[in-house]
């Protein structure tokens, strides 16, 4: 196992037997600028705490992997310039030189996996880019879901993604995508796709036995639990589809690629929507964290049932 350090309310949740959210970090260093960064992620960090759940936001500093930040750090991270983005193909890399980098989502999960945790709230997901069948763009998210056993809440994947394509290779992987209070995939800024979602469940406690039942059979990987924007902070797929047209259009003709091409079309779509994306981002965001807090809190109820006193 990794060395890793804990902030004191993770460290003290731990001794405790309370349950830990485990929270990625680019949305801090890649997601909005200082201060919002960081006043949105106390809030989403506040939002698990009312939940009786204790948040842990995931990142690595000069190096070491820290589980949970303490204030000032957050503060300094959100300020921070220069700060990697990782994933599962540069965490290790990013440790072993001494750097900082902030988490995806695939990288959030081992990384909550290390340390013992078992649910994760985020935005959304990545997966299968638009024609993915010549670029071969395919977000490691997807094998990470395949691999490590965390349930992760997010409004489903982002819906600049081709959502067909994500689901079916969800489905190839074997990783269960459960809808949660409907029968549509939700598509991040929009409560409703065009696509059914696999699987239903409404109560948290029943993911939360889905992830126990998975552990008991022995099969690898975690959940995808996809958690709908509140109708009221939505943007309708309707009149969000032509918008995300636009920006991708916008991205061919400036031959965006690789790497570039997911925080430029955000960027654009924000620029578009005229910043309406950002505030459904934070609602979202923010609605998944709460139920994640649930989910965790639920959890610790069938690990204290069968006498198991981990994280």
């Amino acid at each position: 196992m990794i060395d890793f350090i804990l902030s004191a309310e993770v460290q003290a949740a731990r001794q405790a037997n309370r349950p830990v959210v485990a929270l990625e970090s680019t949305i801090i260093t890649h997601g909005m600028p200082y201060p919002q960064n960081v006043e949105v992620a106390r809030q989403v960090e506040d939002d698990i705490r009312d939940t009786g759940a204790t948040p842990a936001t995931i990142v690595v500093l000069n190096g070491r992997l820290h589980i949970g930040l303490e204030a000032e750090q957050l503060t300094a991270l959100g300020q921070a310039q220069g700060v990697a983005k990782l994933s599962r193909a540069d965490l290790a890399v990013c440790m072993a030189t001494g750097g900082t980098g902030s988490t995806t989502v695939a990288a959030t999960m081992i990384a909550a996996h290390q340390a013992g945790i078992d649910v994760f709230a985020t935005g959304g997901i990545g997966g299968v880019h638009q024609g993915a069948e010549s670029t071969f763009d395919i977000s490691a998210d997807l094998q990470e879901l395949a691999q490590t056993p965390v349930t992760v809440v997010a409004a489903g994947a982002k819906a600049i993604l081709d959502i067909a394509k994500t689901l079916e290779v969800l489905e190839t992987l074997g990783v269960p995508v459960i809808s949660v209070g409907q029968d549509n995939f939700p598509a991040f800024w929009s409560a409703q796709s065009a696509h059914r979602a696999p699987l239903r469940l409404d109560d948290p406690a029943q993911i939360a036995q889905a992830h126990h039942a998975r552990r008991q059979l022995g099969i690898p990987g975690g959940q995808l639990v996809a958690n709908p924007i509140p109708q009221n902070d939505q943007i309708p797929a309707e009149t969000l589809g032509p918008i995300i047209a636009t920006a991708q259009a916008d991205a061919a003709l400036h031959r965006i690629s690789g790497k570039a091409v997911t925080p430029y079309l955000l960027q654009r779509i924000f620029e578009l929507t005229e910043g309406r994306s950002l505030a459904a981002n934070i609602a979202l965001v923010r609605n998944n964290a709460r139920l994640a807090g649930r989910i965790a809190q639920a959890m610790g109820g069938i690990a204290t049932s069968n006498g198991n006193t981990g994280t």
